[in-house]
């Protein structure tokens, strides 16, 4: 089955960059090890109308506190080196206390005894997925027309009156198709179209182009506890204003990315109906 295949290469990769985070302080084990969590938790959604019961509840539920305990620590890191440059002194010793506090806590949660109760029954689950409930007896392809169909609709609802769009409401989008992305790399397999690639790589230009819009404010949140960790004799008032309006800058170019990639999105062909 699709989903034995996908929850074993993650759970494989989860594991060799989970021994990065746990030997070294490289940010690319804390990155990686949420891609493989994310990739996880993104395939027990496209399979779930299929396949579907306790463990498989359980078993994403797990993989969602495992990337929200690594999730401090990746973000800072982004908005220390790439959201952000000439970070002042001050602020970067801030930022490296709390680099420290949140890769000890993405350790804490990798190395603990949940991980590894988590890790164990995943490991049950892509080898014997036929423990789960399977609905229905539909092809793989008949499978996921039904489920691309769904949520391509999904996101074109979402993007409607698209200049008009809150920030929310691009939130919204963005997780739309960020799922949508997601359905489409699992199930292209299954109808070896030539258009599987172009429909792909126009969401993850469009995913990226609402991503930048929500650096904004994961920026924000950023400024915000770097200033709450500073010290009495820290003072990083001024630092933080400077980079506030730092990672303010670019908005209307930013905007003019999206509405191309919006454009490019709505423009190009859905594979599984070629």
């Amino acid at each position: 089955m699709a989903l034995r295949t996908i929850a074993g290469s993650c759970r494989a990769d989860l594991s060799k960059y989970r021994d990065i985070v746990l030997q070294s302080r490289r940010p690319i084990g804390i990155h990686q090890a949420r891609v493989a969590l994310r990739r996880l938790r993104a395939a027990f959604s496209v399979f779930r109308p299929a396949v579907d019961g306790p463990e498989v509840r359980a078993l994403s539920a797990e993989a969602k506190w495992l990337a929200s305990e690594c999730g401090p620590a990746r973000d800072l890191h982004v908005f220390l080196t790439e959201s952000v440059a000439d970070v002042p002194p001050v602020v970067k010793r801030v930022g490296a206390r709390l680099a420290a506090s949140h890769l000890e806590r993405a350790r804490a949660a990798l190395g603990s005894a949940r991980y590894e109760a988590f890790d164990e029954r995943l490991a049950t689950f892509a080898a014997h997925p036929a423990s789960e409930e399977v609905r229905g007896e539909l092809r793989l392809d008949e499978f996921g027309r039904h489920i691309l169909d769904s949520r391509h609709a999904k996101v074109v609802r979402r993007g409607r009156l698209f200049a008009r769009l809150s920030e929310e409401q691009l939130h919204q989008l963005r997780i739309g198709i960020k799922k949508l992305r997601y359905a489409a790399t699992y199930l292209s397999p299954a109808f070896a179209s030539p258009a599987a690639k172009p429909y792909i790589e126009a969401t993850v230009r469009l995913q990226g182009a609402l991503g930048a819009l929500n650096d904004r404010a994961t920026a924000a949140r950023m400024l915000a506890d770097i200033a709450t960790a500073s010290r009495p004799t820290e003072d990083t008032a001024s630092a933080l204003k400077v980079l506030a309006r730092q990672a303010a800058t670019g908005e209307k170019r930013r905007r003019r990315k999206l509405e191309r990639a919006w454009k490019e999105f709505r423009k190009v062909e859905r594979f599984w109906r070629a």
